[in-house]
């Protein structure tokens, strides 16, 4: 979608009358439903004058294209500025320019990322080079006209504010600068030239309509170098009931049509496989031309396999074909072909950073496409707002007119295959009665530890031999780190233990970076991801009275979203919201206990609970 499209001429005469942010606003309200902010209106203003002044030459033709706030297919990301033309050969060409009104910068030591103040602080964001070259991937990896027509991108960052001061342009970005040039202030007829060097004939063949109406779906140079990576490697490997799911996964997929809508719901534990499915399913169907894209709420699990994905490829180039569950609130009916919903248990109701837009996560989800599949386990919701379950599915698919086709995954592949580790888990936690009440080892190693550091000097030595392990805890400390970076989070100073919370340095793909073993994860970057070794400390929000396993939602902390509101809805529900909040304090417990492939450790600050734990188990430290 293109907010503005003219031609120069035009775009020169809107910004002389003084109208064009107006004129590119009402074009916004009109296309979006929805008005910008005060800010983003005075950055049109600003930096259109700014692009007026590179464009006022008879060198570049008046009957060349002229785009603003282009959104990049597949993500709510826009290209600020596009021109369009041909060379003197007649090729068509799209010039990508990436403005930022920034006036200074501070180096990082993070491939293509700058730090800079934007949104009312410092932040470390993409740079300008970095993020205008990966808009171009993007385009040219999902814009069937792009790919068929063979139309040149060349992307390129404009800083109209910037003076030349050694940062920007650090030799650190020059990959990148390499990719899509950088013109900073006085750089206007360096710009201009860089333009005229392309963009010698106007749009005379109607490239940024053919562009904005093109079928958006992956090309086939993506798709196959994606399939490549997958092939042969080893984590995505399907086995047992993983294949027969899957198989029954693709035939759905291929019958499936806007006639004949398919929605499959799979049912899973802790380890069955449903994100080795997802993925294979993600490379398979997109290698058989439908537009897929793997969807989750959580970051942590689309960072990791963008990760192991990636092979000699930038993040950014295959990044549209992962996407968080609140991304199709505006969506258009059928516009992919399949979506595979993994951790389907964590959709919301409501989308946006406010939980204020759209109706309905699993309808969006099921309206947006002929097949969507839904990988779940009820036993997982962690938080009040978590509502995917098989039943919430049901009713929207019918609704809908979409087929259900439920499977199960049985086989267990974590906790070293051992059901009766689960089966003993709900049943210590009181999530269900089980048969197994004590746990004795077998192939799954099990270890409770006394005080906080020996735990981490246990999960260090495992750690060492394939940085496969990690300590994760409850949200039971505040996040101190994250405002101050000389402090930490979770401290025992009894026993010389002081950690930070994670994120700080590696975003959601902390699980895999190798010096992240020095942090502590969560609940939520951790769900949907798995270890050999998992160390969790449990906080006295689950404490053990008796022999009766209790919940105190009071000693989180009070920025732990997973139960935000729960005050309230005590005064309206009361039996409801205690019953809810106790399920979610357990399952969180459960998910972060079930992380582990080979064994899992755990410390837990209560001495009752911690006995209580040794009692029903034949091995302790």
């Amino acid at each position: 979608m293109i907010i503005y499209r003219a031609s120069k001429e035009q775009f020169s005469n809107d910004v002389v009358s003084n109208e064009i942010e107006h004129i590119i606003h009402n074009f916004f309200i009109q296309k979006l439903g929805q008005r910008s902010s005060p800010n983003e209106i005075n950055s049109w203003k600003n930096s259109m004058l700014y692009m007026n002044n590179v464009l006022l030459d008879r060198g570049i033709p008046d009957d060349c294209g002229v785009a603003i706030e282009y959104q990049i297919p597949l993500t709510s990301k826009r290209i600020d500025f596009i021109l369009s033309g041909r060379d003197a050969n007649k090729v068509d060409y799209l010039v990508v320019i990436e403005l930022k009104q920034w006036s200074e910068s501070s180096l990082t030591q993070k491939d293509g990322v700058v730090s800079t103040f934007v949104g009312q602080s410092v932040r470390e964001v993409s740079h300008p080079s970095y993020q205008a070259w990966s808009y171009a991937m993007l385009l040219k990896g999902f814009n069937e006209e792009i790919t068929q027509s063979n139309i040149q991108i060349i992307p390129c960052a404009y800083l109209h504010n910037y003076f030349e001061d050694g940062i920007i342009n650090h030799d650190f970005y020059g990959a990148y600068i390499a990719k899509a040039p950088l013109f900073l202030k006085r750089d206007v007829l360096k710009l201009r030239d860089f333009i005229k060097e392309t963009i010698i004939e106007g749009d005379t063949s109607d490239i940024l309509q053919r562009v904005e109406k093109s079928r958006i779906r992956p090309s086939k140079e993506l798709a196959d170098s994606v399939g490549k990576m997958l092939k042969g490697n080893k984590e995505f490997i399907l086995i047992d009931d993983q294949k027969v799911v899957y198989e029954n996964a693709l035939s759905l997929a291929q019958k499936a049509s806007p006639d004949s809508k398919q929605v499959l719901i799979v049912h899973g534990g802790p380890g069955t496989g449903k994100s080795v499915i997802a993925i294979n399913l993600l490379v398979q169907l997109t290698q058989k031309g439908l537009l897929t894209q793997y969807v989750s709420k959580n970051a942590a699990p689309r960072a990791v396999y963008k990760e192991k994905l990636r092979g000699n490829f930038s993040i950014k180039a295959i990044d549209g074909f992962f996407s968080g569950s609140g991304s199709y609130v505006y969506s258009k009916p059928d516009e992919f072909g399949a979506l595979i919903v993994d951790e389907a248990h964590r959709l919301n109701e409501k989308s946006g950073m406010y939980q204020n837009l759209g109706e309905n996560q699993v309808k969006e989800l099921i309206h947006a496409a002929a097949f969507t599949a839904f990988f779940l386990d009820e036993d997982q919701k962690v938080t009040l707002n978590d509502i995917g379950s098989a039943e919430e599915i049901k009713k929207w698919a019918s609704q809908l007119g979409a087929s259900v086709t439920e499977l199960e995954l049985s086989s267990q592949f974590r906790c070293s295959g051992s059901d009766g580790y689960i089966a003993w888990l709900d049943h210590i936690l009181d999530i269900r009665q089980t048969a197994n009440t004590f746990f004795d080892y077998k192939g799954f190693e099990f270890r409770v530890f006394d005080d906080p550091s020996s735990l981490r000097e246990a999960i260090f030595e495992k750690n060492r031999a394939n940085n496969k392990a990690r300590l994760v805890a409850g949200y039971c400390w505040p996040w101190n780190s994250r405002v101050d970076s000389d402090k930490f989070d979770i401290e025992f100073p009894e026993f010389d233990f002081r950690m930070k919370w994670n994120l700080t340095e590696d975003g959601s793909a902390w699980v895999i970076r190798p010096t992240s073993v020095n942090e502590v994860g969560c609940i939520h970057t951790c769900q949907g991801l798995e270890v050999e070794y998992v160390g969790v400390i449990i906080g006295d929000d689950l404490v053990v009275r008796d022999g009766k396993v209790m919940v105190d939602p009071s000693r989180r902390d009070k920025n732990d979203r997973t139960i935000r509101g729960y005050k309230s809805q005590m005064k309206t529900e009361p039996e409801k919201t205690r019953k809810l909040v106790k399920e979610i304090i357990k399952n969180t417990y459960r998910t972060l206990m079930t992380r582990g492939m080979k064994g899992c450790f755990i410390y837990c600050t209560d001495f009752e609970t911690r006995e209580y734990f040794k009692s029903r188990f034949l091995e302790t430290i």
